[in-house]
């Protein structure tokens, strides 16, 4: 990571890290007003106070404010014109009064461990913002973003990470245009950390190429499920732990020649909502397993053909909305509050609408405290 660091552009490497800094008004740092309002305020006090209460020494504090402020430069200033000050300061008086050399030394070697608190300090942030952009790349690779109106559905997403640091975690979703309708994957990977990520990203990838070239949803089912195997015993192979892993998913199908229905499979996952202008409608759960244990049931999960009313949105979730729980341990009504607001207004049925109805409610529900990676989807034809 440190020769990747050492590598970027150095004034790139500024920029973005003063782009950070959370002293700014109006795009401009002004992470040296605290230590030069402290600077001005130590010199005034000395020369206003007695001689037997000389304060001139307590500069040693403006650089080491600076450290934690400003740049690596800025700080060196600082210790510069602390260093200045005192000694202009301390020798007001040439024959009384003065602190004399210890406080110098003191003064002195407090601004040589500030400049170096400050670069130590400096190039961490660097490596933190080198990280974040690390977590977004790999965000963007996972959850790939999705074009407006893609093949024909208005959609709409809300992906929270459990790790706000984090910023990418085990669920995922997708929509893969093809030649047999459009098709939409939905998932949530057991466990957390980067094992977790692995697997949503193979999931994804077979995913994009089976929902492409196979004509029936079922073989699409039955791709993921191999995937999933694969990918167990490659993680086992290796010796990891996480061999065992295996994901709730939901598969939907929107055929071209049936633009009234959808076709859902369910692995283990809790069922859509159907979310429209005349209310709420919950379907039966399916009777797939999760992903990496189809061994367990006998044949492949069925596709259950569902016929959609005129504007209904499917809502996918997963369990960090289900299962967000309030103080008393109570989860989230998502089907009750849904229900009510959409019969307050019927345009909340609209995709982004709805995402933000419902990832606003879960977080209000468990006081904006996570459990669980929460990602809501929500998808519908579009009415051209």
């Amino acid at each position: 990571m440190t020769k990747v660091l050492d590598r970027l552009p150095r004034a790139g490497r500024l920029d973005a890290l003063q782009s950070h800094q959370p002293l700014r008004v109006r795009g401009h740092s002004v992470a040296w007003v605290p230590p030069a309002l402290l600077l001005v305020g130590i010199t005034v006090a000395d020369f206003n106070t007695t001689g037997e209460f000389r304060i001139i020494s307590w500069l040693v504090l403006v650089p080491a404010i600076a450290a934690a402020l400003c740049g690596v430069w800025g700080t060196t200033g600082f210790a510069l014109l602390a260093l200045v000050t005192y000694v202009l300061g301390d020798h007001a008086w040439p024959h009384q009064y003065q602190t004399g050399l210890p406080d110098f030394i003191l003064v002195v070697l407090g601004g040589v461990l500030a400049v170096l608190a400050c670069a130590v300090r400096v190039r961490g942030e660097l490596r933190l913002l080198h990280m974040r952009d690390v977590a977004e790349t790999t965000r963007r690779t996972v959850l790939r973003p999705l074009p407006p109106g893609w093949s024909g559905l208005e959609h709409a997403a809300v992906y929270l990470a459990a790790d706000s640091e984090a910023r990418v975690g085990g669920d995922f979703y997708d929509i893969q245009p093809g030649p047999h309708g459009p098709r939409v994957l939905l998932g949530d990977v057991q466990g957390k950390g980067l094992g977790a990520v692995e697997a949503a990203a193979a999931l994804l990838g077979t995913f994009r190429e089976a929902g492409y070239h196979e004509a029936d949803l079922a073989t699409v089912a039955e791709r993921l499920e191999v995937r999933m195997v694969r990918h167990r015993r490659h993680t086992a192979a290796l010796g990891r732990r996480d061999g065992d892993r295996f994901a709730t998913a939901v598969l939907l199908d929107f055929p071209d020649d049936d633009p009234g229905v959808v076709d859902v499979v369910l692995f283990g996952h809790d069922p859509p909502l159907l979310v429209g202008p005349a209310g709420v409608r919950s379907l039966p759960p399916g009777d797939g397993l999760p992903l990496g244990l189809g061994d367990l049931a006998d044949g492949r999960p069925h596709a259950r053909r569902i016929a959609l009313a005129p504007g209904e949105t499917l809502l996918l979730t997963t369990d960090g909305v289900t299962e967000a729980r309030d103080r008393e341990g109570a989860f989230y009504p998502l089907a009750d509050d849904v229900a009510r607001a959409v019969a307050a207004d019927p345009q909340l049925a609209e995709p982004q609408r709805l995402v933000t109805l419902v990832r606003d409610g879960t977080l209000r529900h468990c006081g904006n405290r996570l459990a669980d990676d929460t990602t809501v989807f929500a998808v519908r034809r579009s009415p051209s």
